[in-house]
């Protein structure tokens, strides 16, 4: 008998998860012919989230979770998750059930015939605002044109990934991680399915915009150096621009003689050059924090529990 992982990360869904869980006992009992697993990483919840699910491995013991030292951030939980599970298949899930479990029968008959990645494209964003969705699709556009991989608008993290996708995850660990672009990079044979995606039911999101904002810049340093060229680019330019400047100058010195005008122009192009040095040190800086992070070689978490077993670091 296959066996399938429910892949949960989860911060502070106390008031979710009983109905999560009622949702995923339907699906399993729709799919009688698979044996399961709800594997729940708990990133750091300062709520009742751990007692919850602790609750309800006591009555299922299809139920098991990671306990997360600290909060590490969902991409690092789902690399936990990665490392724990013990399916044929895993498919990776919110707790907000804004993704729903129901689609989970239509990846299992896509697994079925021999697709590896079955993920999940969504054909509207729910409850997001306007401003959000232009700002998502526009960071989508751009992703798309500064990366040398296909990387997927309007996809998420909800998905159905066959076990050689989850071992091949597993070897890529680096600390500042963009998972949807790792599921590109790996490749493999990819199929999606389109669906309508819900409002969250109970709760609230954890994803504030500054936490969208640096999500957003890990994707395009993760997934692409042209950063580094755009910086490149606009030095060249701006030497270029300023040489033009110069011998201008130099021509209308000569013809008209020296004057004393000219000083705001001078003040502008000053600062103009000084904002470029500035943000070309800025996207530098990026790529060296990220070189500074790996450099030190942590590990990318720390698994406090798991299931009522305490682990420590060699664990």
């Amino acid at each position: 008998m296959k066996k399938v992982t429910l892949l949960i990360p989860v911060y502070n869904e106390e008031a979710m998860l009983p109905t999560l869980y009622q949702r995923l006992i339907e699906l399993i009992n729709r799919n009688g012919t698979y044996a399961w697993e709800i594997l729940f990483i708990n990133d750091g919840s300062s709520d009742r989230t751990l007692d919850v699910i602790r609750q309800l491995r006591q009555t299922d013991s299809r139920v098991n979770f990671v306990n997360l030292s600290r909060n590490f951030g969902k991409e690092i939980a789902m690399l936990a998750g990665f490392d724990y599970t013990t399916g044929d298949c895993c498919v990776v899930m919110d707790a907000d059930l804004q993704d729903p479990p129901e689609l989970v029968d239509r990846m299992l008959q896509y697994w079925e015939e021999g697709y590896d990645d079955i993920y999940a494209k969504r054909r509207n964003r729910g409850e997001e605002s306007w401003m959000r969705r232009r700002l998502s699709l526009a960071f989508y556009s751009i992703l798309q044109k500064m990366s040398r991989i296909d990387i997927l608008p309007n996809v998420g993290d909800f998905r159905l990934l066959d076990r050689r996708c989850v071992l091949t995850l597993r070897h890529l660990r680096e600390q500042e991680r963009y998972t949807k672009g790792l599921f590109c990079w790996i490749g493999y044979r990819k199929k999606s399915i389109e669906f309508d995606r819900g409002d969250r039911l109970a709760g609230h999101s954890s994803w504030s915009f500054f936490k969208l904002l640096n999500l957003a810049i890990e994707g395009i340093t993760s997934s692409s150096t042209a950063p580094l060229r755009i910086a490149t680019v606009c030095g060249i330019l701006c030497s270029i621009s300023s040489f033009i400047y110069a011998i201008y100058f130099l021509i209308k010195t000569i013809i008209y003689g020296d004057q004393a005008a000219g000083f705001p122009t001078l003040i502008v192009v000053m600062l103009f050059l000084g904002g470029i040095q500035l943000f070309s040190l800025g996207v530098i800086g990026e790529y060296i924090g990220r070189i500074f992070k790996e450099t030190k070689r942590r590990p990318a978490y720390i698994a406090s529990d798991y299931n009522e077993k305490k682990l420590g670091y060699d664990e």
